[in-house]
């Protein structure tokens, strides 16, 4: 929790003790030093310069993803273009930067971070859809459809594609500290730990805490989670200056709201420094939150998480489509493990196991078999020395586990027959981890909650370190789903499943 330690300590001995400057990279025990009165740390040109090049990058992508694609559509439908697809095709880039555009696709703060921005072009490319829709129909010149069903999706994939690359870019930028903003968080000690924690610990946000500003209570700190305290809540301009922060983050301070938090908030504006505000509330994705403005007051709007209708039918119809296609892409592998399964060691091919899915329903998941027969019968022998995170039970070194299951568990082959369950409705592609009974039972009121949704073959603790986790950390990612379930999200996890499939952290 968070790490106070009284103020009286001598400057030389915090843990920040070199400035930035230039391109000097900002990490978690590089903070600038503070001194009363004198102003050490750069000036904020540095993320704002290489924001401006990723914005520049962005749009020149855009471009020239949709220049490529336009070609390559009337290429492939129709050989050699007439002139009038000719200027079709030089006129959808221009098009799609504009609509991009409208959709708000370049402002800083849906760049290089968080669905948002894929989220803008998604939207962007029906949008485009339905205004060649419209002015073929307006003009009585109908476009070819194979033309139009291979630019648009073209254009989507490339753009993605080219926003991905920026986004490794920025990310590797900001791992060795550059492109960083730095942050002052003002605020009660204990949120505002929480905040520098969730900072510090996802850094491609492009956000580190370098200053806080709590109340004094009793004794005065110097520190707060590693981080210089420069003063109260009453002196934010001073720290500001002090620090030379970019942005001041305001968390959960009873002193700091209504009016006092708007004359804040334009003093900062004359310094060029932004303004965030955290509401408190924790783990809601972005389109869940809106501002509803009644009678002179922005109160924000939280959206109940969707647990029916017909995005809940999207979902499903998603996932019994795409448990179909994989199962058939998927065929000549599963044949292969079948056989391999069968040829390595003694028993059924299949492991049966009784787990629990949407509303406690329990049903009977799929596996191919890993282990030995009597695997379960051997379990309690070994609970002593489970390296799992105190509810799941996990070894790194299991001896139950065969050779060939080794290899399975090492790519996660062994899970594909949970595709099975996918088509039969028991699970979702993208979900929180499949519960057994067991476990369920010592379930909290907020474990409970992660029932509301199918489990997935694969979800957010898959992506994020698997069996590494300790089970809060994975029961803080299903419960994000949970809440904030989303087809893109969905599509977003399948991908990063992909990529941690093929590396096989946390697996074993």
């Amino acid at each position: 929790m968070a790490v106070m330690e009284p103020r009286g300590r001598e400057v030389d001995q915090l843990d920040a003790v070199v400035p930035l400057a230039g391109d000097t990279p900002v990490s978690r025990t590089s903070r600038p030093v503070f001194t009363t009165g004198r102003h050490v740390g750069p000036g904020s040109a540095e993320p704002d310069s290489l924001m401006r090049r990723y914005q520049r990058q962005a749009l020149a992508g855009d471009f020239l993803a949709s220049l490529a694609a336009g070609g390559l559509a009337a290429v492939a439908r129709f050989g050699a273009p007439g002139a009038a697809y000719l200027v079709l095709t030089l006129s959808l880039p221009l098009l799609w930067v504009t609509i991009i555009a409208a959709q708000r696709g370049y402002e800083r703060r849906f760049l290089g971070t968080g669905p948002e921005e894929y989220r803008r072009i998604l939207q962007a490319g029906l949008v485009m859809f339905c205004v060649i829709a419209v002015v073929s129909y307006a003009l009585r010149s109908e476009v070819a459809r194979g033309y139009v069903f291979l630019a648009i999706p073209a254009t989507l994939l490339l753009t993605l594609l080219s926003r991905r690359r920026l986004r490794t870019w920025i990310y590797r930028l900001r791992e060795r500290g550059l492109a960083l903003q730095r942050v002052l968080v003002v605020g009660r000690a204990d949120v505002v730990v929480s905040v520098i924690e969730k900072l510090d610990r996802e850094p491609q946000h492009g956000l580190v805490p370098v200053g806080a500003c709590v109340p004094f209570v009793g004794v005065e700190v110097s520190h707060v989670h590693d981080v210089p305290v420069v003063g109260d809540p009453g002196r934010v301009l001073e720290a500001v200056a002090d620090t030379g922060a970019h942005v001041v983050a305001v968390v959960s301070h009873p002193d700091l709201s209504g009016q006092a938090l708007r004359r804040l908030s334009w003093a900062l504006e004359e310094r060029g420094v932004e303004l965030i505000v955290s509401p408190g509330i924790i783990e809601v994705a972005g389109p869940r939150l809106s501002i509803r403005p009644v009678a002179g007051l922005s109160l924000l709007h939280l959206e109940r998480p969707v647990a029916s209708g017909g995005r809940m039918l999207g979902k499903m119809v998603f996932d019994r489509v795409g448990g179909i296609l994989l199962t058939a892409a998927a065929a000549p592998v599963l044949l292969a493990v079948a056989l391999g399964v069968r040829l390595t060691s003694r028993g059924p091919v299949f492991y049966r196991q009784v787990r629990v899915g949407a509303g406690g329903r329990e049903f009977t998941m799929f596996k191919f078999r890993s282990m030995v027969v009597d695997a379960d019968h051997r379990r309690a022998a070994l609970m002593a020395i489970s390296d799992g995170n105190g509810v799941l039970f996990k070894l790194r070194k299991d001896p139950r586990v065969t050779r060939f299951g080794g290899v399975l568990r090492r790519f996660s082959l062994d899970e594909l027959p949970q595709l099975l369950n996918v088509v039969r409705g028991d699970m979702s592609l993208v979900g929180p981890r499949p519960p057994l009974p067991e476990e369920v039972a010592g379930y909290t009121a907020d474990a409970a909650r992660r029932l509301k949704v199918k489990p997935g073959l694969t979800g957010l603790w898959q992506v994020s370190g698997r069996s590494d986790l300790n089970w809060e950390e994975s029961l803080r990612l299903d419960l994000r789903y949970t809440d904030n379930w989303s087809i893109a999200l969905d599509v977003s996890i399948l991908w990063r499943t992909l990529r941690a499939v093929v590396k096989g952290s946390g697996a074993y």
